[in-house]
Parts: C-alpha cells; structure tokens; sequence
C-alpha cells in the first residue's frame, strides 16, 4: 500500500500539478486522469499537455470547479 504523499500548492503559482489540484479538492489525482482522459477536460476545464506528458491546471481551476463555472 502506498502513503501518500501531502502537496501544497505554492501561493503565486499560475498553475498547478494534478497532485496539487487533488490535494485542493480533496480527491485522488487518478480521479483527474481519468476523467481527462475520458471527456478532454476537467468538469470544463482544460490543463496544458506537456511535452513530458504531465497536466498542468490553471491556478483558478479550483474556484472555477467549486462555483460551477
């Protein structure tokens, strides 16, 4: 079983890792995958692809989600 790990965004930031994000909405990143991976984006917000293949969300990706914008 793994531990999991605790991450804080960093204040300032423009945007944030899937990891940070979970931690914001207190949900599993595989959760954020795998709805990504289903529709395109994240209840309608869309992260940049990196040449690595890792999400980055926008720093308000967590005040769009939780108004319902």
């Amino acid at each position: 079983m793994k531990a999991n790990k605790a991450v804080a965004a960093i204040p300032g930031a423009t945007s944030l890792s899937t990891e940070e994000l979970a931690v914001e909405l207190k949900c599993l990143p595989h959760s954020i995958r795998k709805r990504y991976s289903q529709t395109g984006t994240y209840w309608g917000v869309r992260p940049i692809k990196l040449p690595n293949g890792r999400l980055l969300w926008p720093a308000d990706t967590v005040q769009r989600i939780t108004e319902g914008r």
